[in-house]
């Protein structure tokens, strides 16, 4: 294998595997590291440069981040990051004077963002800084998009919204809410330089099974069921209630109608349990709250009785597979089942709904009524259209709008610079070495066996009755730093240098994962089978370094490593140095245009 050409950004990106599962690219590990040193407001200002809504995303993200923890190749639960990135929002000071000025001047140019959820305001907060006027729609009253009408405030609540939709409103924004956009032909007449599409996914799947029709008044659609609650136009529901779906929205339905007088709640998943693409903790906060999850049942109909929903019939199924791995649900021949009820939310999925959009303005869609997007620069093939969030690519969540939103304001900062948009900007980079003396570093290296600490709860008794009681109470100080304890710096990184290894293999000798060879070069197919411990995660690189004067080479497998610099403290030449790898992706502005 050739050495390894550690100055090229995506090397170390990958090595700190946060970072780089994080769709927007949070330095997890350097705001966790401030969290631990108690400056709260320093690691809310880290991720708010990023991810946007820190305390929004500290209690909602999908937390990609969190699988991909190395924390969890040594024990079975990773660090807590999402809950992290809470305990920043909860204890930071006054930030205000910390967000960008916003300069008097504008700069001629005028963006139109229709959708006022995080994708679009993610844009505007980066353009915002740049003298752009940005024009922010959307049909409902309050801007926050789904994340104010969608997430129940019992997981987010509306203060939390307000702080940090605010910090983005404030800057300037012109506020055109209440104002639901009809024809993208009749913005597009407005004159604006460029147009940002934001929409969501606002259409929830409907059923159509026999009863539907005649059972409407008692059937709704999970989504628009949420936002009615959210807004406050639902405060009640059945005694008895099935809930159809088995992702985060059918979670959030069941909790919800636990607390709006749902004493018997049931969500009923055509899937298996694992196969449900809610996430694991939104599954076990829900049968925590006494709700079960019933799998393997197709609908069938819906039951009624003197003109009215009384219950749902269900066939059994069983999963099979071919001989290729594909899934197929097949009857099992069991009697049906059949469950009573007095509402049924259905939550089955959601899709995109673009009727406002002509069809002969040059704007491509797909075979499945989607816009044709890059998915690099958001760009439609209008030109001056983009599409970020959910009405880009279809449902997923708040972190991966916010980096659609910081794409299409590079993209849209380049158009309307006389750029080529699809010239992209590399990230900043920098390795830092952490040594303080022979053998200190300026972190705490470290590696404690500590569990994963448990975030308090509201009594359930309480939580319960008001829909309005936030149930996750955060961590406070104390677990926030026992739980930031956990973090093993994975952004400072193991730097070698060949020539100064003398080849003692006293670093090989103390490394507790046995991640380091001394061995002869070969192919990497060849290579990662014969090194001490084999090396049988391709995803990770192996870090190999020039020959030795023995003619081996040094191998390191990445994927193992705990940083704990044992290797650098045992070195005697100083061939091994810890060195802090920073990566901050390039936002909309002059560093992301052309020199």
């Amino acid at each position: 294998m050739d050495p390894t050409d550690i100055r090229v950004p995506d090397y170390f990106h990958k090595v700190v595997d946060c970072q780089w599962a994080c769709p927007s690219h949070t330095p997890v590990p350097e705001y966790i590291r401030l969290i631990a040193a108690g400056r709260y407001t320093d690691a809310y200002m880290v991720n708010w440069a990023s991810n946007v809504f820190p305390g929004i995303l500290g209690r909602t993200c999908d937390r990609p981040c969190e699988p991909a923890c190395r924390r969890g190749r040594v024990e079975k639960e990773p660090v807590a990051i999402c809950r992290l990135k809470r305990v920043a929002a909860d204890n930071k000071g006054e930030i205000k004077r910390l967000l960008p000025a916003i300069p008097a001047r504008k700069n001629g140019k005028r963006v139109a963002l229709l959708g006022a959820g995080p994708a679009s305001l993610t844009v505007a907060r980066d353009l915002m800084p740049l003298g752009y006027h940005c024009v922010l729609y959307d049909g409902d009253g309050r801007a926050g998009g789904m994340i104010r009408s969608q997430i129940p405030k019992f997981r987010l609540p509306e203060a939390v919204i307000d702080e940090e939709v605010g910090y983005i409103t404030d800057m300037g924004v012109e506020l055109r809410l209440g104002r639901r956009v009809d024809s993208l032909k009749a913005v597009l007449a407005e004159g604006y330089d460029a147009v940002f599409v934001g929409t969501g996914a606002p259409r929830g799947r409907d059923l159509d099974i026999p009863g539907r029709k005649e059972a409407a008044a008692n059937i709704h659609i999970g989504i628009d069921w949420l936002s009615s609650v959210s807004f406050g136009h639902i405060d009640k529901i059945g005694r008895r209630v099935i809930v159809l779906g088995g992702g985060n929205t059918a979670m959030d339905c069941c909790r919800s109608s636990k607390r709006l007088g749902g004493e018997q709640v049931t969500v009923v998943v055509r899937s298996g349990f694992d196969e449900m693409k809610a996430s694991p903790w939104e599954k076990e906060d829900a049968m925590h709250e006494g709700i079960p999850i019933l799998n393997y049942l197709v609908p069938r109909e819906f039951v009624l009785r003197d003109g009215r929903l009384a219950g749902m019939r269900f066939e059994k199924v069983a999963a099979h597979y071919d001989g290729t791995g594909r899934r197929s649900l097949v009857a099992t021949g069991e009697p049906d089942l059949l469950l009573d009820c007095d509402d049924v939310l259905v939550a089955v999925g959601q899709e995109n709904a673009f009727p406002w959009i002509e069809r002969d303005i040059g704007l491509d869609f797909d075979k499945w009524g989607m816009p044709k997007v890059d998915p690099r620069t958001m760009q439609s093939t209008l030109p001056k259209v983009f599409f970020g969030g959910d009405a880009a690519f279809g449902p997923k969540n708040i972190i991966w709008a916010v980096a659609h939103g910081h794409e299409a304001a590079v993209s849209i900062d380049k158009l309307l610079s006389g750029e080529q948009v699809k010239d992209r900007p590399p990230p900043l980079v920098n390795l830092v070495s952490q040594k303080m003396g022979i053998h200190e570093w300026s972190y705490d290296n470290d590696v404690s066996l500590d569990l994963r600490y448990k975030v308090p709860h509201a009594e359930q008794a309480v939580a319960l009755k008001n829909i309005k009681v936030e149930v996750e109470l955060g961590f406070d100080r104390k677990l926030g730093y026992l739980e930031a304890e956990r973090c093993l710096n994975c952004d400072v990184q193991t730097v070698f240098a060949a020539p100064l290894c003398i080849e003692c293999d006293a670093c090989v000798d103390i490394c507790p994962m046995d991640c380091i060879t001394f061995t002869g070069n070969g192919g990497e197919n060849e290579l990662r089978p014969r090194l001490k411990v084999p090396a049988n995660n391709p995803s990770q690189d192996l870090y190999v370094s020039a020959a030795l004067k023995t003619g081996r080479v040094m191998v390191k497998d990445e994927d193992v490593c705990l940083h704990c610099g044992l290797c650098a403290e045992r070195c005697p030449t100083g061939a091994w140095d810890m060195q802090k790898f920073l990566l901050e992706m390039t936002q909309a502005g002059p560093a992301c245009r052309s020199r």
